[in-house]
């Protein structure tokens, strides 16, 4: 199969990226991020979560944020919601899309949301019924698709069957996550195989974690089998709490960079992508996790010293 003419890309920095981060990132300092990220050409951003303070501290401000948004035409918006509750807090926010979670490991789960992966999906069936009554998108999450910190190694029937029983539940896509890092091209080859035999290919995605720098290998061997979207994270933002080790999601800077060196369109202005990264990256106080945006800010910074 031909790779894609052209791919979409959803940056989840300003929610999966964020919410882990131990000092508190303002509504205000979100809101410019969800801006900087639209001005690049993003028409896919996850932007919060509607879930307790009391587990996620960092996603308190969901409201504020949601409401502080200047909105653009063609730009889907979209937040995770856990549960029924967190639903119906989000609905005031009028999002375009709600994402729910499901893990393909079980150990995974009971430690993540302190159920079976089975339970998890029932937790969600009324979120999801909810969801597409009120003319909303239902985007599905499966983490740990090929690797777990507890179980390790995921067989692709585990990811199958966590895919049936999302697509039971009536969620619309789904994107298949290497939670923490660990998948390499194969691996992650037989999980979106597992996965495609309940979604069509338009309806399911890819989610690299770059612990393991295999991001961008994951992301051409899914492109190689028609894959044309995927999560990224401006500046590879994120991590996950019950992994030691794991970074951040792939950055889009460094996806988008390979996409256009490879003819392949995103509706992304690069620069501009990689000003919203090092926005976000200036107020943490740490460099950037884009090694693109390392290369091309130093590169930028060396034109002004020959400037002057």
């Amino acid at each position: 199969m031909p790779y894609p003419s052209r791919v979409k890309l959803v940056d989840v920095g300003p929610r999966d990226g964020l919410q882990n981060e131990k000092q508190t990132v303002p509504a205000a300092v979100k809101i410019e991020l969800v801006h900087r990220l639209q001005a690049a050409g993003l028409r896919e951003i996850e932007v919060t979560s509607f879930v307790s303070p009391k587990w996620v501290p960092q996603m308190g401000d969901n409201a504020e944020v949601m409401a502080g948004i200047e909105r653009q035409p063609g730009v889907r918006y979209s937040v995770l919601t856990p549960n029924l509750r967190g639903f119906e807090s989000a609905l005031a926010s009028r999002p375009d899309e709600i994402v729910v979670f499901g893990a393909a490991s079980e150990a995974f789960s009971q430690r993540n949301i302190n159920c079976s992966i089975a339970e998890s999906i029932e937790r969600f069936a009324p979120v999801v019924e909810a969801a597409r009554a009120a003319g909303i998108y239902v985007r599905g999450a499966m983490s740990c698709t090929v690797g777990c910190p507890y179980e390790g190694e995921i067989a692709p029937e585990r990811v199958a069957y966590l895919a049936g029983l999302m697509k039971g539940i009536g969620v619309q896509h789904v994107g298949v996550a290497d939670t923490i890092g660990v998948g390499t091209p194969l691996k992650v080859q037989r999980a979106l195989e597992a996965t495609l035999a309940h979604f069509a290919l338009d309806d399911v995605s890819g989610h690299f974690h770059d612990t393991y720098g295999q991001a961008l290998a994951n992301t051409l061997a899914s492109l190689e089998m028609g894959v044309w979207q995927y999560d990224t994270s401006v500046a590879g933002l994120g991590g996950c709490p019950y992994a030691k080790g794991a970074t951040g999601n792939v950055a889009t800077e460094d996806v988008v960079y390979m996409l256009h060196g490879m003819g392949i369109d995103t509706g992304i202005d690069l620069d501009a992508l990689i000003d919203a990264g090092q926005y976000i990256s200036d107020f943490l106080g740490r460099p950037t996790q884009s090694r693109v945006a390392k290369a091309l800010l130093a590169k930028r910074e060396a034109s002004v010293c020959d400037a002057v």
